[in-house]
């Protein structure tokens, strides 16, 4: 069995940073591509940022040049550095990632809780 577990929520002030991280554990052959989704109440979830097992990353327009996603296969680690955060970037953040538990088998997408990002002006 396969988790996803997120950290590094919290709340914050308008132009603070918050570093999250995405922790996949369980039995993984490899990771795929994974993602940061994030979702404000009463709005639909939206996709935040992306990296590819190769390194190639993508940014929502909202967060370019502020949001930085990277990850550590070698820790099965995914993180999102958050820069001058705002107010509208206040939501929950989730991450997911298409994982392969095994040679022979293909990728299979999870998803994890949730981290609550709050963001005071």
């Amino acid at each position: 069995q396969v988790q996803l577990v997120e950290s590094g929520g919290g709340l914050v002030q308008a132009g603070g940073s918050l570093r999250l991280s995405c922790v996949a554990s369980g039995s993984i052959y490899s990771l795929n591509t994974m993602d940061w989704y994030r979702q404000a109440p009463g709005k639909q979830r939206e996709l935040v940022a992306a990296i590819a097992s190769g390194g190639s990353t993508n940014y929502a327009d909202a967060v370019k040049g502020r949001f930085t996603i990277s990850r550590d296969d070698a820790k099965n680690t995914m993180y999102l550095q958050m820069n001058s955060l705002k107010p509208e970037d206040t939501a929950v953040y989730y991450c997911r990632a298409d994982i392969r538990t095994s040679y022979n088998r293909g990728p299979v997408e999870y998803w994890g809780q949730g981290t609550q990002v709050t963001v005071s002006s």
